[in-house]
């Protein structure tokens, strides 16, 4: 029982370390996402009934690509037939047993990053890019990721489906792009990466297996753009936006566990030489002249931790930013922070007016962040029984239980 417990854990810890590493170089042999997440699945199947019996092996990332190579071969032979066929086994055969066998990293290139490039290709619908490389680089499920899009998860399950079906159909090339198309697929590759780091940003506390490591890929693949693109100044400003909420995620929780909102953090336990980092790459993309989305999300970042350490009450600069990034995005969700920004400027009441025109926009209405707003804001406005209607609302849609324990305490605290 115990070498069986051993195997599982080392399944997962190999499973959420390298991922996205080994389906991005199986993807690349097979030319086909979802034969090699079938494959790799396999391999990880394999891996639970034979490591019990026989012991981990020494590199087990290497074990588990060479099972995958095999299980690929198999099921491109059951499936398909033809010259193409015959061409993508003859690839997946030139995978070298004895590199794979060696116990170095250096053994398995890494391509996720062509694998990110190739899901961001013209061929593939730009509303289902960002989605496909979330699911097809950091293996998020559909359900997790219809989450972060608002949508359902019976619609992005057949989205995803169709796009890797088209990167197959297509002979899509698990290739970076020359220099002078590269920069056309960027908007796609930021804003998966961007998401990444948003669902793992949602488990500061690392219980949740599928979202524990996702600000660590989030922000290797940031780091990996933006030395690619150094003077792309979306990619710079992706990361220091990146940079900067990581830097304040050791204030986020208190020493019980508890949530701890932005306003209420001890400025003492953010990181400095991250925040210094950010503002630096925040200035350098400032020089390259074209402004853009993920520009303004890292000058937010920056105002809020300028305004928490200077102790600034006026909001009219996080305001002027949040205008300039709704015109720019559109999205429900900057709408909804800057409603937050107004609320702080011109009074709850503003704010509620806005939330009321929202509400029209059916996404939010299962979007926890919308009803702990609205909560907040009644709050503030003494509408206590409403405001105990939304609390409950945001209390139903919590994920994070730190965070379902901030919202029940504050809803407790409203006067009856």
């Amino acid at each position: 029982m115990e070498a069986a417990a051993q195997a599982r854990r080392t399944a997962d810890a190999v499973a959420r370390r390298s991922y996205g590493k080994l389906i991005a170089f199986l993807a690349a042999a097979m030319r086909d996402v979802a034969a090699a997440e079938d494959a790799l699945s396999e391999a990880f199947a394999s891996a639970l009934a034979d490591w019990p019996r026989n012991g981990c092996p020494a590199n087990p990332e290497a074990w588990l690509l060479t099972v995958a190579r095999r299980k690929g071969i198999d099921g491109i032979r059951r499936r398909r037939s033809g010259e193409a066929v015959a061409a993508q086994l003859q690839l997946l055969a030139e995978i070298d047993d004895n590199a794979t066998a060696i116990a170095d990293d250096e053994a398995i290139p890494d391509q996720r990053l062509a694998l990110l490039f190739a899901c961001a290709h013209p061929a593939i619908d730009a509303g289902i890019r960002a989605p496909l490389m979330l699911q097809a680089v950091l293996g998020l499920d559909a359900k997790t990721i219809a989450s972060a899009f608002l949508a359902s998860p019976e619609a992005m399950g057949k989205r995803l489906g169709r796009a890797k079906q088209k990167i197959r159909e297509a002979g899509i090339p698990f290739a970076i792009p020359a220099r002078d198309e590269l920069a056309g697929r960027l908007d796609g590759v930021l804003d998966a990466i961007y998401a990444a780091y948003a669902e793992g940003w949602s488990d500061p506390g690392g219980t949740d297996l599928v979202r524990r490591d996702l600000t660590a890929e989030a922000l290797f693949l940031a780091d990996l753009v933006a030395r690619l693109l150094p003077q792309e100044p979306e990619a710079l400003g992706l990361l220091a936006c990146l940079l900067h909420a990581q830097a304040r995620c050791g204030a986020r929780r208190n020493a019980a566990g508890d949530y701890v909102p932005l306003a209420e953090q001890d400025v003492a336990l953010w990181d400095n030489a991250m925040i210094d980092e950010a503002e630096a790459l925040l200035l350098r993309a400032s020089t390259l002249g074209r402004i853009g989305r993920h520009q303004l999300e890292a000058a937010l970042q920056s105002a809020h931790v300028e305004r928490r350490r200077s102790g600034r009450t006026d909001w009219t600069p996080e305001v002027q930013i949040y205008d300039a990034l709704l015109a720019l995005s559109g999205s429900p969700v900057v709408a909804l922070n800057r409603a937050l920004a107004i609320a702080e400027l011109q009074g709850p009441p503003a704010a509620l007016d806005i939330l009321e025109t929202l509400a029209a926009d059916g996404r939010l209405l299962q979007y926890q962040p919308y009803w702990a707003a609205r909560a907040a804001l009644l709050a503030r406005t003494h509408a206590y029984p409403e405001a105990r209607d939304a609390f409950d609302m945001a209390i139903g849609l919590a994920s994070d239980p730190a965070v379902r324990r901030f919202l029940q305490e504050r809803q407790a605290a409203l006067p009856r």
